[in-house]
């Protein structure tokens, strides 16, 4: 035998051995109803936020917090300053450069939270801020909150008018997000409510001299969508000051309606921080007592995202459990290591979160019977398309014990993608069509995410979870494929939208090409896989930096575990089962495997809003990995073939 058959046959063992080990490690922390839920982390906004919703709940009298707030807060006083840089600010991202939001809102909450202004931490953070052009370069939502408390010039905010309720389907041109946040909102920015907060605070040390505090016009330009929507919002300001009050109080009941409808069949409105948070707030100012059940349900379904233990506490902004299950229970299945009893289990558990009622979803798509998957534990009005795909591909290896119905499910399923196709032959995250890109120059879409517009990793993900069930000429795949082909970048990559980033969206596309049929010796999937193995690093994994979405390109980053999953996924996808480099990213992912079976990985991998907040999907360095392995396992030198 040659020396390299040799190393292959080498290279095979190790990674069949940390594929076991792999599949091991990730069974056993399978919970007995049958999904994987692992925690869900971002950066120090949710802590600091927490701070100021205590202030809105909870005001200290007299400047001191009552005892089990007082506890909490400094709970979380102590999870921020451990998140502080060494220049004094905050980031949104591991290893990330000072973000002036993320500061800002660290800065207040440590005040409010009684840290001292001349404290040395303050001080750095404050410098951190007034260098980036001070409290006023805040994001609007940051600015809106403060205002709340009269900590802002409130004509420095947006406005927020409630009456986006009367303008027919106005707010379904928004991402589901954005509408979920922005609907409770404005019925508090409305109400103007001019919060206490302690005897003599204020934030005037943080507002750059010379800086406007208001929002300014293009000047290049007569017209641009930016000076329409800042003209516009000049009116509407006017119109809160002398506006019609039985329409904007018609206006507030309607989105008082909308809320409290969306919260039944689900873990909060949207089950996510921003709108949860924003709905405690609106339920208060409207004279809802704390002991009201829609208002104790609220707040119970905010709490619960509070993670208090072992001396951590932090803030999750959601549940991932359908999303942890179904990554892990592909992974496993791809394996064959998992026993039948465990996949099942799975299956039934994932079955039974199928959406049978119609959301906001339908609004576009009225006459499509309900079907799919959300996020979380519940959040039936919010099914998505990544996680419903994600999920077929999951029951494509767990069978649910009652055969009849998993087959019903995975045909409904099937047909509710189909039917959330849009018309540029993509797929987006929860909605059709929501693409007005005019939108995204409101005064408050600078969270960067206003919009749902189609991407190609979820595109991608759903062709392979089709490809499974449908013909590959079918009509919907070989436009799937077409939007692939138009939106692949000048360098062989693809944007993806909810992992960071090219490399993410790479993958996603390559698997989904490979699963509708594409040759691999097609020039886009080999420009793609040079790509990949372009931007290898030295110790043979892959990483990325969060920065990619700031700079419009890849940006290097450390070698993670699931970047480099996704790495040898796409390459092997492309038909690239036995370069070096996928030798070297396979060798990558055995040698920093742990005793346990795990990966470590600090760096954030998963994205939100791009450019606005990131997440740790914890178990993305384990579920990914093990795929990898797997399908590697399969290959020439592989399980299969050995």
């Amino acid at each position: 035998m040659s020396s390299g058959v040799q190393a292959a046959v080498a290279l095979t063992s190790a990674s069949r051995q940390a594929a076991n080990n792999a599949a091991r490690a990730l069974l056993n922390r399978q919970y007995e109803q049958g999904y994987w839920w692992a925690d869900l982390t971002a950066d120090s906004t949710l802590e600091s936020d927490y701070i100021w919703l205590q202030l809105w709940l909870h005001p200290p009298v007299n400047g001191v917090w009552n005892p089990p707030t007082r506890a909490l807060v400094d709970k979380a006083v102590r999870a921020i300053l451990a998140k502080q840089l060494p220049d004094g600010g905050f980031n949104i991202f591991h290893d990330g450069p000072t973000e002036i939001s993320a500061t800002v809102k660290a800065y207040f909450a440590l005040k409010v939270a009684g840290i001292p202004a001349d404290d040395p931490r303050m001080q750095a953070a404050r410098q951190c801020i007034l260098d980036r052009g001070g409290i006023q370069k805040a994001n609007s939502y940051v600015k809106v909150n403060l205002s709340l408390f009269n900590l802002y010039p409130r004509e420095g905010t947006p406005a927020i008018p409630p009456e986006l309720m009367l303008g027919g389907g106005l707010i379904y041109e928004m991402s589901s997000w954005t509408r979920a946040i922005v609907i409770p909102l404005s019925i508090v920015h409305s109400m103007n409510p001019a919060r206490p907060v302690p005897a003599g605070f204020n934030l005037q040390e943080l507002f750059a001299h010379g800086v406007p505090v208001t929002y300014q016009f293009d000047k290049d330009k007569l017209f641009t969508w930016r000076n329409a929507f800042l003209t516009l919002d000049k009116i509407l300001k006017f119109w809160e000051r002398r506006g019609s009050r039985s329409i904007r109080t018609r206006a507030i009941r309607r989105a008082e309606r909308w809320i409290l409808e969306r919260t039944r069949y689900t873990d909060g409105l949207a089950a996510i921080y921003p709108s949860m948070q924003y709905v405690i707030m609106a339920l208060d100012l409207l004279g809802y007592p704390p002991d009201h059940p829609d208002r104790a349900e609220a707040q119970r379904q905010f709490d619960r995202l509070m993670v208090d233990r072992d001396g951590e506490f932090f803030h999750q902004p959601c549940f991932s459990v359908v999303w942890d299950s179904a990554i892990a229970a592909m992974a496993l299945g791809e394996s064959g290591q998992a026993p039948e009893a465990a996949m099942t289990r799975c299956a039934d558990w994932l079955i039974s979160k199928e959406v049978r009622r119609k959301g906001d979803w339908s609004y576009k798509r009225p006459n499509v019977e309900p079907s799919g998957w959300y996020f979380e534990f519940a959040n039936e009005w919010y099914p998505d398309i990544d996680d419903t795909a994600q999920v077929l591909l999951a029951l494509d290896h767990a069978r649910g014990s009652d055969r009849k119905a998993h087959d019903a499910t995975v045909k409904r399923a099937v047909a509710w993608l189909l039917a959330m196709q849009s018309k540029d032959g993509g797929w987006a995250a929860f909605d059709v069509d929501n693409d007005l890109t005019f939108l995204s120059y409101v005064p408050f879409a600078d969270h960067n995410a206003m919009l749902d517009p189609t991407c190609p990793d979820i595109t991608g993900r759903v062709l392979e979870a089709l490809a499974q069930h449908l013909p590959k000429d079918h009509a919907a795949i070989r436009r799937g494929v077409q939007f692939l082909e138009r939106t692949q970048e000048p360098d062989g990559s693809w944007y993806g939208r909810w992992g960071v980033d090219y490399i993410y969206g790479t993958f996603l596309a390559l698997r989904g090409l490979q699963a509708a049929g594409e040759n691999d010796r097609e020039a886009h999937i080999l420009r793609a896989g040079e790509w990949l193995r372009s931007i290898q690093n030295a110790d043979g994994g892959w990483g990325e930096s969060c920065e990619s979405y700031k700079n419009k390109t890849y940006t290097p980053g450390p070698s993670t575990a699931s970047q480099t999953a996704w790495a040898l996924l796409g390459l092997m996808a492309g038909g690239d089962t036995t370069s070096l480099s996928v030798q070297q990213g396979v060798e990558y992912l055995i040698e920093t495997q742990r005793a346990d079976g795990t990966w470590r990985e600090e760096h954030f991998t998963g994205t939100g809003f791009p450019q606005v907040f990131y997440l740790t999907y914890h178990y993305y360095r384990n579920s990914f990995p093990l795929l990898a392995l797997s399908v590697y396992n399969k290959t020439k030198f592989g399980v299969d073939r050995a």
